[in-house]
């Protein structure tokens, strides 16, 4: 038995020095993993249900719906302010509107404000924003958190827009936006980071207004008919501000993004026009599906496919029709659900649909922590990385809605409001009763998701308008925003459908 015990240990002693030799040994110091990187594809104005995942009946797109396919679908997800600057701040900052500042399209992220790209950069990551960045109206120089900045001046346009690359040449690029964008994003992927993992947000246009498809797509939905939805005349129970936009910039009887050239124009004719509007607003979605197609083909190329975040989603939502309004900042459903798919085999290698409510304030604390950088701090988002891995029974089941009245876009008031699992209050901070046109408005989401019957007068829904109305206040207070310290400009001036206010 002892000659057979040494007889092992040298044997043993053999192996190991044979594995060292051959280099088969585990080596002490195992390299790190890589840092995953991320592909932030944001969309304009896009409907939460307008992506051929969300099951739209005539838009198809394979390409972003194996995004969602192979990954997460979130399919509650929100904007808490439905306009375009505030919303970005939003996800760029994990922040409320009343918190980052950026309350409108003309307002500037401010400077000193932390963001998820700040927190990348300091994390080692090389970072890039191509495309409408939309913050500043007419500022497209290079900002903050990103180590190559291209972008342009307002809303851009659909073709031949100028760029600012980074703030060292302007220039226009010829051809289709979408196209162009995409070419310059992937001008500079190819770069050499050297090694470093690397943020890439490609800000589209599509679908924004003023929606002009490629030629080649111009006439893809021609023999789908679009009528106007049902809620769009379903009025009786509606702010008398509703009921007035209709004939405004921002409703079904106005130019519709200069699709109508008659307005206002409520007669039966005036469908076709509305009709025309959503044929060319689904149309520029067929560029960006294939955007997204040769990205994604990038990153299988060069190996990088299932060690890169790839988002998608937009900034908010966009009503067509429904309660005879066409535009967003309302807090009706159309107006707030945006679209948002990740996918990420180290988040989930399964496909997921996640029905609990997220917010765009949520981006930035999931986003770190997949990347496993440093949190920001104070901030009212949260990361819902374990919400997908395993579940959260804390997740939230409320959250409240802010937007301040516009000057320039007169006919939208000030709105708060709370939206929970299966309730929304919606609450104009100029009266919440009294007159007609100070109405608010609550509706039964599980019983009522096209929200035609408003419940705020009813006796029966008493008791939950009373809790809808504390929790509006809890919500609020819990990010600083007291009622009875929110001072808003007033709606005094809110313009109503008199001949010649109706336009603008």
């Amino acid at each position: 038995m002892e000659v057979q015990g040494r007889c092992g240990a040298r044997l043993a002693t053999a192996l190991v020095t044979l594995l060292i030799l051959t280099g088969c040994s585990r080596p002490s110091n195992p390299p790190a993993a890589r840092k995953p990187n991320i592909l932030f594809i944001l969309l304009d104005d896009l409907r939460w249900d307008t992506v051929g995942y969300a099951r739209h009946p005539h838009l198809k797109t394979p390409n972003i719906d194996r995004i969602a396919n192979e990954g997460v679908t979130f399919r509650n997800a929100f904007s808490t302010t439905s306009l375009c600057s505030p919303s970005r701040a939003s996800l760029l900052s994990g922040l409320y509107a009343h918190r980052h500042g950026v309350t409108n399209n003309f307002t500037e992220f401010p400077t000193a404000l932390d963001s998820f790209p700040k927190a990348l950069q300091r994390s080692g990551y090389t970072t890039a924003y191509v495309g409408k960045y939309h913050m500043g109206e007419n500022n497209d120089e290079p900002r903050p958190g990103f180590d190559y900045f291209v972008t342009h001046k307002g809303q851009g346009k659909y073709y031949d827009n100028e760029f600012n690359f980074n703030g060292q040449k302007r220039e226009p690029v010829k051809g289709y936006y979408t196209t162009a964008v995409t070419d310059i994003a992937l001008e500079w992927l190819r770069r050499d980071r050297g090694g470093r993992p690397w943020m890439l947000i490609l800000g589209h246009k599509a679908p924004h207004s003023f929606y002009t498809p490629e030629p080649r797509f111009a006439h893809t939905f021609d023999d789908v008919r679009v009528p106007y939805p049902a809620s769009a005349f379903s009025l009786q129970d509606k702010p008398n501000w509703i009921k007035e936009r209709r004939y405004t910039w921002h409703g079904i009887y106005g130019p519709l993004f200069e699709w109508r050239k008659k307005f206002p124009n409520d007669s039966p004719e005036a469908v076709k026009d509305f009709e025309d509007m959503v044929h060319a607003y689904w149309g520029t979605m067929l560029s960006v599906d294939e955007s997204v197609g040769r990205l994604r083909g990038w990153l299988e190329e060069t190996g990088q496919l299932d060690n890169t975040i790839i988002v998608f989603v937009g900034d908010n939502g966009l009503l067509q029709g429904e309660h005879g309004m066409v535009d967003k900042r309302t807090m009706h459903e159309p107006s707030i659900r945006i679209p948002m798919a990740v996918r990420f085999p180290a988040l989930t290698k399964t496909p997921k649909t996640i029905d609990q409510q997220v917010l765009t304030e949520d981006m930035a604390p999931s986003l770190l922590e997949l990347t496993g950088a440093a949190p920001l701090s104070n901030i009212d988002g949260r990361s819902w990385v374990t919400l997908v891995r395993s579940g959260d029974p804390g997740w939230r089941k409320s959250w409240f809605y802010y937007y301040n009245y516009e000057a320039e876009f007169p006919y939208t008031p000030n709105v708060r409001g709370v939206r929970t699992e299966e309730w929304k209050y919606i609450h104009y901070p100029h009266g919440d009763g009294g007159p007609d046109r100070h109405i608010a408005e609550l509706y039964d989401l599980r019983h009522d998701p096209e929200e035609n019957k408003n419940l705020i007068a009813e006796p029966q829904a008493a008791g939950t308008l009373e809790d809808l109305r504390k929790e509006l206040t809890r919500l609020m207070e819990a990010t600083g925003l007291s009622p009875s310290s929110d001072k808003m400009p007033l709606d005094a001036g809110i313009k109503t459908a008199l001949p010649d206010q109706r336009i603008r």
